[in-house]
């Protein structure tokens, strides 16, 4: 069977089909529990047929339809006081009503900790997803939810087909892999290329879009939580003709880190030199991400008092030995997430090493131990 071949500008309006065993009993209640207005009632000696509109929907509530009962969610400001702490009520008809909450607060689940190491020679499955997008999950469990980390990658390049869009989120990163990807956000100006080895923040609710990437580009993208809403903005056009880049997003600024402005300094492991990308400022403390390099003193073991701490391996080739767990061999592409207080060794870093590590909160201490 073949999808039928259909022209959408003929579409005048749509109707979801409600169905009913009394037209009579079953409008009233639409119009004075639920607010919607009576639009076409036919025929008029024995009504079989209503059309009602309302909350940005129009239904059509019909005697005797063929059609099981529909359930109809109505997100509200305070679902408590519309449905007097009623969770799900039905019609007279049998129609199901779900009132739920409107925009709610963000929930950050509480991270359950674990020493993981996912390698890409393993092959976790690449998955497609949003706009085309191959992406590969970097955290096995993703910590019970507290984050996802995914590599993603774009293997034909051109034009992506993405939309204007936003992350209702706590964190989200987007570090350049590979390649290079044309990118522009709200009030930041116009388009750019953020290329290999550059990052950027997306604060939360920040509209973007993903414009154009080169072939077989590769990102790694961090999102705290791990479950959150991406929301399509029909009405906004990007650039949107605002320059702010001290604009305040959720209580974080908008950070665009680039490679060629680098300044390197001691790590907190030794043995390493970093690049700060400004992104612990950028978003008060929230995260702080950091790209490591090996500059040859044979690194001590260590742990740390960070929440949520990933690791991902740019260039090179290490191991990592952690506490209780026999050395893990780790070359491009793997990662690691090592949980607080918990002991560490890096070793066999070849002299080409590089590490993107990811820290939530920005700000914690590194111990080294015996």
């Amino acid at each position: 069977m073949t999808d039928p071949t259909v022209d959408p500008d003929q579409i005048v309006t749509a109707e979801i089909l409600v169905p009913c065993d009394d037209v009579r009993t079953e409008m009233p209640y639409f119009e004075k529990a639920l607010g919607f207005r009576l639009d076409k009632i036919f025929p008029s000696d024995d009504p079989a047929v209503a059309i009602i509109s309302g909350h940005g929907i129009r239904l059509r509530l019909e005697r005797d339809a063929n059609v099981a009962p529909v359930t109809i969610r109505f997100a509200c400001t305070d679902p408590a006081l519309f449905a007097q702490g009623q969770t799900k009520f039905t019609t007279p008809a049998g129609n199901t009503i779900i009132p739920y909450q409107h925009n709610p607060p963000l929930f950050q689940p509480e991270t359950q900790h674990v020493f993981a190491v996912r390698r890409l020679a393993d092959e976790a499955p690449w998955v497609i997803g949003r706009a085309g997008m191959l992406y590969r999950d970097l955290v096995p469990d993703r910590l019970g939810g507290s984050i996802i980390a995914s590599h993603i990658r774009i293997p034909d390049g051109g034009p992506v087909p993405d939309m204007v869009h936003y992350h209702t989120i706590g964190f989200q990163l987007i570090y350049c892999y590979r390649g290079w990807v044309r990118l522009v956000y709200e009030d930041q100006g116009p388009e750019f290329i953020l290329k290999a080895g550059d990052c950027v923040i997306q604060p939360p609710e920040i509209r973007h879009r993903v414009l154009e990437a080169s072939d077989n580009v590769e990102v790694v993208e961090i999102g705290v939580p791990a479950d959150h809403e991406t929301t399509i903005d029909h009405d906004m056009e990007l650039p949107n003709g605002t320059v702010n880049p001290d604009r305040v997003f959720g209580g974080q600024k908008f950070v665009h880190h680039q490679l060629k402005d680098a300044v390197w300094q001691p790590w907190r492991v030794n043995g390493f030199e970093h690049r700060d990308t400004g992104i612990c400022d950028g978003t008060q403390g929230v995260a702080s991400v950091q790209v490591a390099r090996f500059t040859g003193e044979t690194p001590k073991p260590t742990q740390h008092s960070s929440d949520i701490l990933f690791t991902f391996v740019l260039e090179g080739s290490m191991t990592i030995t952690g506490e209780g767990h026999d050395p893990r061999n780790l070359s491009p592409g793997d990662a690691f997430v090592v949980p607080p207080h918990f002991k560490t060794t890096y070793g066999e870093c070849s002299d080409d090493l590089e590490l993107l590590e990811v820290s939530l909160p920005g700000r914690f201490e590194t111990t080294e131990v015996a």
